[in-house]
């Protein structure tokens, strides 16, 4: 089954070239366009799609709400959101985060890579571009504002395995980098990191970082 794709972007140019690049992928499929954040959150709910590329600077609703809007949306729980803009700059990346995206990357990215990156972000993976280190994650994420709803009461419910392989996930570490360093299987790492997410209530990897760093659990590195 191909991979949705939901291309948001207010300039035609953009939008056609993804448009090519992804269709001619055989395990992707572009679903729809939008030119604003409305009409990418509609287009959302309307074509299913399983990731949306989203641009930041959009009139109406910039891409930012947009993607809150999509997100907090209880009937889009599949959808991810990567953003890309060329303006990659910290403040960014820190708000595309906090917003709910599942990646960030500019649109100076190769070609290969940005096809990668839709298939990671569909996987359930977070996906930051080289720009958006582990350094600046933690930088911007460790200010202190409180974490919503239940998550503090929620991370007492880990296990010292689950809090081990969460502290190894907020460091950037990839499932199989997990199981390498803790001497399991990476289907087990995986297992670990699923069963995180479902106690904590999270979408995916780059909203466990989120609440890893939002709650203290994880510190920013000195």
């Amino acid at each position: 089954m191909s991979i949705r794709v939901l291309l948001a972007d207010d300039q035609t140019l953009i939008r056609a070239g993804f448009r090519m690049l992804i269709q001619n992928a055989p395990d992707l499929e572009v679903v729809g366009e939008a030119t604003n954040g409305h009409e990418a959150v509609r287009l959302a709910r309307e074509t299913h799609a399983d990731v949306v590329l989203m641009d930041i600077r959009m009139p109406d609703l910039d891409g930012l709400a947009a993607t809150r809007a999509i997100t907090a949306d209880e009937t889009l729980a599949g959808v991810r959101v990567l953003i890309l803009t060329t303006f990659e700059a910290d403040e960014y990346v820190f708000q595309a985060l906090r917003s709910g995206a599942s990646g960030f990357l500019g649109k100076g990215v190769e070609p290969a890579d940005l096809l990668d990156a839709i298939r990671v972000v569909a996987g359930g993976e977070a996906l930051l571009s080289p720009k958006a280190t582990k350094a600046l994650i933690a930088r911007y994420l460790a200010s202190p504002e409180p974490a919503a709803g239940d998550a503090p009461a929620a991370l007492a419910t880990l296990t010292e395995r689950e809090r081990e392989v969460l502290t190894l996930v907020a460091a950037g570490l990839s499932n199989d980098a997990i199981a390498a360093r803790l001497y399991v299987s990476p289907l087990t790492a995986k297992t670990h990191v699923n069963r995180i997410m479902a106690k904590l209530s999270v979408r995916d990897r780059a909203q466990l970082v989120v609440l890893a760093y939002q709650t203290g659990f994880a510190r920013s590195p000195s």
